[in-house]
């Protein structure tokens, strides 16, 4: 994908960043990171495994390989979604999570 057609938050992505997609794809392939601003990271996993979970239940599968990192990666990490395929394309509850992630707002920082 190049970069013209590359969504806005690529842009975005850091060393801290990086970090946390190399973490997470190794069991959650379709992870994605950013940064928002200089005290947020925004984290979005994509997974079938999540599919008939709570989405504490969902967190709670990632959230141990998120202990993995720096602490102070860890603390900048203040959103998490996670989704299943199906709830990516839908407009449903997290339709306008899943908007902000992939097109994110300017921050106020």
């Amino acid at each position: 994908m190049s970069q013209a057609t590359s969504p806005p938050w690529h842009s975005m992505r850091t060393v801290e960043t990086r970090q946390v997609e190399e973490l997470l794809r190794k069991q959650f392939p379709h992870s994605d990171a950013y940064r928002y601003n200089s005290a947020s990271i925004r984290v979005r996993v994509i997974d079938s495994q999540f599919e008939g979970l709570s989405h504490e239940q969902r967190d709670a599968l990632v959230e141990p390989l998120l202990a993995q990192l720096p602490e102070a990666i860890q603390a900048d990490i203040l959103n998490l979604i996670t989704l299943t395929p199906t709830e990516v394309g839908s407009f449903g509850r997290w339709s306008l999570v899943n908007l902000e992630f992939d097109d994110p707002s300017q921050s106020m920082l």
